[in-house]
């Protein structure tokens, strides 16, 4: 075995991480860990001798070429996402206004076939989209940020990002929010976005024959994580109308890893968004997309409320704040044990049972909004010289809902937030100038009975988003304080809508612990700038409330999803520990420069590492390390034979005319993280008995951590370079050089076609004399992975 000659051959400690029964390496460590289907990703670039070729003959015509293709796709991003949002909208309004126009049509005779009919209706759409979900595209589920967050962080869930899953989720969410359950379209847009992104990446879906080779120019995860980052925040730009908030959402919320030039992409993809969002309303408004209209989209315009506030509110307010960090807190953790309860015995009965749930909540769900507020008196119209018309007809934008009324000039309250679609019902309470249109007892009401159904529709087998139902949450209770400051202060220029509007930022913020985004998210929302400082107060104080009991939701969901990020702060045991120790004692699985097809298919079988040292022996017989392969590009070598060798003789490196026989495309490495299996590669005996030389496709550069650096160091090397190995060497005994700011500023000279360094570092004389071979890469003490 290979193993073993090199065991005996090198004096070197090795560590490895542990093999497939105890832990491989990344992966394997994930998988035994009870997270299965997920994967690394590689974000560095892997500098072997076909990329250095390649690099070698693009000129400055290709680098304009390839920084033109970015903006393409980024105007592309923006406009696919625009679109889908546009349809998932108008399906959505469509939907609601014929159930709520034939619901009430038929209760003006009878309310039992009224109710009927409204159950139905809702069980046919949340039955579409929990049989969408169950049998076609599994991985749309949810609301997909914590899939999209963990792929930005380095982490690829399996299937997330496919046309199945863009299909899935699109018609997913159309039947799970256009059926009434206590869930939003937002969270799912921003997975929509992503998956666009992805597939604009890849150049479409070769497994549907929707593919397009010119649209197959970025190859590497690095490319894929920048455009994954721009459908995100063209997701929320389109969710919300708020281009700024989607931007600055991404860098927030989502990425681990933020650069200049991704900000005017992504900022440009933001603001292609709104203008197609912004151009389908101008043309739905003259009636082309039936029940479509001023309601279709996310905007809720609070201009018209209140002007100023007093010292004296401010108390209420950071009340609000309080009650949202304890809100969101609660709602974080009971979705929690649920979510757990139903991964882990539920969900495990089959599909069947995630259809049955769906609908029995489904079932539920209308009980409630069509029950309920029949057991509520109705209130009378306020004076005729009231701007808003009272009453209206239920599935129409606005307030006082005649529902179960025995007089034509009245209304009901519950019904007005109950029995309507979430968009309208949350432009209800945020309305100004509507004070004692709701009574405290409905708002109480709605408050549990919402608050419950949202807690235990999150987690269903269809697309799920947080964002609408944590606002419709928050703005019950926000509303419920407005009516008791009211009533304290005795103030004419009070609005309860104003309480409500910072209700719902304190419960977002209490439960998401989204701080900026949020805030400018929310100001985007509801075209009120003079309400910034008090969304700041209630976000500052709910985040900080909520920080003290647990995570926030999509870190909770992550983590229940088995999906391992890398938060931004280490823990502070890490301070404690060494890279050294973080290895253990353990040996780790290595090539050697020449090695025998057989031993490579052997290691291959045997464990489940994607990475692999190579070593090689110097002049003087020392062993040094010459760099990193990846599993990866271990499998294409076996597929294609082409550099198998009969002679165990290394390739002379420096020699020009080395054959090149790969380019990148064949390392590319797929979007769904399946890619070639050790068993999927047939190997004659005649092939197994030749050789490979390693040393064209390493990464000769690959990251170095000395063994007492500390772990502490190690974690943000790993989360800010985007890293998936790094090498613990022992500490180096000798210096070729030290590099400062002043090496690292360069001129292009454009005569010469060189590049001129405007000042160097001061260097020994007898260091720079020697030969690269005497300084080559330290002696490995192990792998952190």
């Amino acid at each position: 075995m290979l193993s073993n000659q090199l065991e005996k051959g090198s004096k070197l400690i090795w560590s490895r991480l542990p093999n497939t029964e105890d832990v491989s390496d990344e992966d394997g460590g994930l998988r035994s860990a009870g997270i299965d289907g997920v994967e690394s990703l590689d974000y560095e670039v892997i500098e072997n001798y076909a990329y250095r070729q390649e690099q070698a003959r693009r000129g400055k015509l290709y680098v304009w070429y390839y920084v033109g293709v970015k903006w393409l796709f980024a105007l592309l991003i923006g406009i696919g996402t625009g679109l889908a949002a546009v349809l998932i909208n108008i399906s959505v309004e469509n939907f609601a206004g014929w159930k709520y126009s034939w619901t009430f049509n038929i209760i003006q005779t009878s309310y039992v076939a009224g109710f009927i009919v409204y159950t139905m209706i809702n069980l046919a759409l949340v039955f579409s989209s929990v049989y969408i979900i169950t049998q076609f595209a599994p991985a749309a589920a949810g609301s997909g940020i914590p899939e999209i967050k963990g792929y930005l962080n380095g982490i690829d869930t399996r299937g997330i990002l496919l046309f199945r899953t863009l299909i899935g989720k699109i018609f997913g969410s159309i039947g799970s929010v256009g059926g009434g359950l206590a869930l939003g379209k937002e969270g799912p847009l921003v997975h929509t976005g992503a998956c666009i992104a992805s597939l604009l990446g890849q150049g479409g879906s070769t497994k549907y024959h929707l593919s397009s080779r010119w649209l197959q120019i970025f190859k590497s995860d690095r490319d894929r994580r920048d455009l994954v980052t721009c459908g995100c925040a063209a997701g929320v730009a389109a969710a919300f109308r708020a281009p700024v908030g989607g931007v600055l959402f991404a860098l927030e919320e989502v990425t681990s890893w933020w650069r200049s030039q991704l900000m005017w992409r992504v900022f440009f993809t933001s603001a292609v968004v709104a203008v197609v969002v912004r151009t389908a309303m101008g043309w739905c408004k003259s009636g082309k997309c039936g029940h479509f209209g001023s309601g279709g989209f996310i905007i809720w315009d609070v201009s018209d409320g209140q002007e100023d506030y007093s010292f004296a509110e401010l108390l209420p307010m950071a009340i609000i704040g309080v009650i949202g960090g304890l809100l969101g807190a609660l709602f974080n953790q009971l979705t929690l044990y649920i979510t757990h309860w139903r991964r882990n015995y539920l969900h495990k009965k089959g599909n069947r049972v995630k259809i049955i749930e769906a609908c029995l909540i489904s079932v539920i769900t209308s009980i409630i909004s069509f029950g309920l507020p029949l057991f509520r008196k109705c209130s009378a119209c306020p004076d005729s010289d009231s701007t808003i018309e009272c009453p209206r007809q239920p599935g129409t934008y606005g307030n006082y809902v005649n529902f179960f009324c025995t007089k034509d000039n009245e209304y009901n309250d519950l019904a007005t937030i109950f029995f309507n679609t979430q968009d309208d019902a949350i432009r209800n309470l945020f309305s100004a100038k509507t004070i004692h249109e709701y009574s405290a007892q409905s708002l109480l009401t709605f408050l549990v009975m919402f608050y419950g159904l949202a807690v235990v529709t999150f987690g269903t087998a269809v697309p799920a988003g947080q964002f609408v139902p944590g606002i419709m949450i928050g703005s019950t209770y926000g509303r419920l304080v407005g009516m008791f400051v009211v009533r304290l202060y005795r103030k004419t220029n009070i609005e309860e809508g104003t309480y409500a509007l910072l209700g719902a930022a304190s419960f977002l913020g209490g439960s998401m612990r989204m701080t900026v985004s949020l805030c400018v998210i929310m100001v985007e929302i509801t075209n009120n700038l003079k309400l910034l400082p008090l969304i700041m107060l209630v976000l500052l104080i709910s985040k900080a409330v909520g920080d003290a009991f647990n995570e926030g939701l999509y870190e909770e969901q992550a983590r229940l999803r088995g999906i391992p990020l890398l938060e931004s702060r280490p823990k502070n045991l890490m301070r404690k520990m060494t890279a050294k120790e973080a290895c253990g004692n353990q040996k780790v699985s290595y090539f050697t420069r020449v090695v025998k097809v057989a031993d490579v298919a052997t290691i291959l079988r045997t464990n489940n590492h994607n990475g692999f040292p190579v070593v090689d022996h110097s002049r003087n017989g020392e062993t040094m390390v010459i760099g990193l392969i990846l599993r990866s590009h271990l499998l294409v070598l076996l597929q294609s034979k082409a550099d198998f060798q009969h002679s165990p003789l290394a390739v002379d490196m420096r020699s020009h005319s080395i054959p090149i026989r790969h380019n990148l495309s064949d390392f590319v490495k797929p979007v769904t993280s399946k890619g070639l299996s050790i068993n999927d590669i047939h190997l004659s005996p005649d092939d197994l008995e030749m050789y490979i030389d390693l040393a064209p496709f390493v990464n000769p550069s690959p990251y170095v951590v000395p063994e007492d650096m500390s772990l502490t160091k190690v974690y943000n090397l790993f989360r800010q370079l985007g890293l998936r190995h790094t090498f613990v060497v022992p500490r180096a005994s000798r210096v070729i050089g030290m590099i400062t700011r002043k090496d690292l500023l360069f001129e292009d000279n454009e005569d010469s076609g060189s590049v001129e360094l405007q000042s160097t570092s001061v260097r020994g004389e007898r260091v720079t004399r020697r030969n690269t071979s005497d300084v080559g890469s330290p002696l490995l003490n192990g792998l952190l992975e």
